[in-house]
């Protein structure tokens, strides 16, 4: 079954993770958001994998080590700016 994952990221982290992903053989959609009570730029990626993609895909995400040492020296900052992660069903995928 496929899945969604949507990721929600400060935007100063959003290059290193598209680019992380890319290097892991996934593609990614994203989008610029704002939000929150202080409004601030965030970035929404969007990502379908096969199901047994999940965990790697969250790893990267949450810059384990399939990625994203870089980020990992900036943790603090990490949880201050946060992420969120949605991971869904896809029932049904059309392109024209």
């Amino acid at each position: 079954m496929m899945k969604m994952v949507m990721a929600v990221v400060p935007r100063d982290h959003s290059e290193e993770l598209l680019q992380a992903l890319v290097d892991a053989g996934h593609s990614a959609t994203f989008t610029e958001s704002r939000g929150g009570m202080l409004r601030q730029s965030q970035e929404m990626i969007f990502i379908v994998v096969e199901e047994d993609q999940v965990d790697g895909v969250l790893e990267i995400l949450h810059g384990g080590e399939e990625g994203q040492e870089a980020l990992t020296a900036e943790a603090e900052e990490i949880r201050k700016g946060g992420r969120v992660i949605f991971v869904w069903d896809i029932d049904r995928v059309e392109t024209s």
